[in-house]
């Protein structure tokens, strides 16, 4: 076990338990301390704390090759339900969660241009809350939390939205805001580790050590997974591909600098990439991204020339990046996440992964899987949830105290949430 506190590490083996059990329901004890590495004394102490806590049962034996019977449990999918955000620049996304992971219900709003004050985001957030548990008849469940996934930086420790470009954000402290809405304990980080926990849980990266998780909507980020857990890095901030220089003093980008790879592969930057090749094409919808990447969709989907000419100039900026990354972290898999990537599809993975084959070194390139996520919810929204699943396993802070997420001290392993 890498150096955090007692406090910390107990957690972090609480939260990895749980997860080999709903992945892999039911299992025994035996089992999850080969999985996990753990000694089978201290697996049995922390599944007794997950029964006391209602999140797993007992669900009888199996039998063993000559020795007693092996007990195994089970995630008590009914023990209580979480609550995922998603908070995009054009939309807030709220879905409801079992202990199992289970979607049970799922509320959207939409964020017109000009709605992207913090009062009004937070409104959004506690109306789509409120929807998804009265959709599922939850009002009266047991919520063991709410966990908030806000674009660009955040400090999880202190519940504050650091700064988000695509938003206009500063130092929002977003967490506070929200606790004036809704009763339920409260968990913030960004979708760069959200994704890259849901590939982790339930897509392309379980099972992998070493993975990148490409995030593509109107922002562009990276999530790192590095030695079977998720990086964070010494302040919350690691992942920020896409304000890395792309193109030398090419387009400026939100964040004020200029050639950043999200200038280029971000939805606005899809939408600018097509205005310059076809300025009166009926494919483009002015002010309205996601009119236009999904018509861009479509159309190559049908082979209209001048939408696959789009995908491939994307592709090929979004290649070239995504090479640095194969050459720098040599991932076991590179996964396509967010929803300009579902959108866009198979079209923009072909030609992404030829870019790719054209920049990396051959031998980090041979060792790396180039897919899209193949989770079916909003991946964002599942990994938020999971942030809420680690804060519901940490000890109850003092009476008074608010749920905050554990800050990430330096050169701390996080677990996978």
């Amino acid at each position: 076990m890498k150096r955090g506190t007692s406090r910390d590490i107990r957690t972090a083996n609480r939260y990895e338990v749980l997860r080999r059990i709903i992945a892999g329901s039911p299992t025994s004890r035996q089992e999850l301390a080969s999985l996990t590495g753990l000694s089978l004394a201290t697996v049995a102490t922390l599944v007794g704390e997950l029964l006391d806590l209602g999140m797993v049962t007992e669900v009888g034996f199996e039998d063993s090759a000559g020795g007693r019977p092996r007990g195994l449990v089970a995630v008590h999918a009914a023990g209580g339900v979480l609550v995922g955000v998603d908070v995009a620049e054009t939309y807030v996304r709220a879905e409801l969660f079992d202990l199992a992971l289970n979607v049970l219900a799922r509320a959207d709003a939409e964020l017109h241009p000009g709605e992207s004050r913090p009062e009004q985001v937070v409104g959004h957030v506690a109306t789509t809350v409120g929807t998804v548990l009265a959709r599922a008849g939850a009002e009266d469940a047991r919520v063991l939390g709410v966990g908030v996934s806000v674009p660009g930086q955040v400090d999880r420790g202190a519940g504050v939205s650091v700064y988000a470009a695509n938003l206009g954000w500063h130092d929002v402290p977003l967490l506070d805001l929200l606790a004036g809405h809704l009763g339920h304990p409260l968990y913030l980080d960004n979708p760069l580790r959200a994704c890259a926990v849901a590939e982790l849980w339930s897509g392309a990266a379980r099972g992998r050590g070493d993975a990148v998780v490409v995030n593509l909507g109107t922002g562009v980020g990276a999530g790192l997974v590095l030695g079977g857990g998720l990086h964070r890095g010494v302040s919350n901030s690691a992942g920020e591909w896409g304000h890395t220089t792309l193109v030398l003093d090419g387009r400026p980008c939100h964040c004020g600098g200029l050639g950043c790879v999200e200038a280029y592969v971000g939805a606005p930057g899809i939408m600018r990439n097509l205005s310059e090749l076809s300025p009166r094409s009926p494919l483009l919808h002015p002010g309205d991204q996601t009119a236009t990447v999904e018509a861009l969709a479509r159309a190559a989907a049908a082979g209209d020339p001048v939408a696959l000419e789009v995908v491939r100039y994307t592709a090929r900026h979004l290649g070239a990046g995504i090479a640095a990354l194969v050459n720098l972290l040599n991932p076991e898999v590179v996964v396509l996440s967010s929803w300009v990537a579902a959108a866009l599809g198979d079209p923009l993975l072909d030609a992404v992964r030829e870019c790719v084959a054209r920049h990396a070194l051959r031998r980090p390139l041979a060792a790396t899987e180039i897919v899209l996520s193949p989770i079916p919810t909003d991946p964002v929204c599942l990994g938020a949830a999971t942030f809420a699943l680690e804060g519901a396993l940490e000890p109850a802070p003092r009476p008074g105290t608010p749920r905050r997420a554990a800050p990430a001290p330096g050169r701390r392993t996080a677990p996978l949430g």
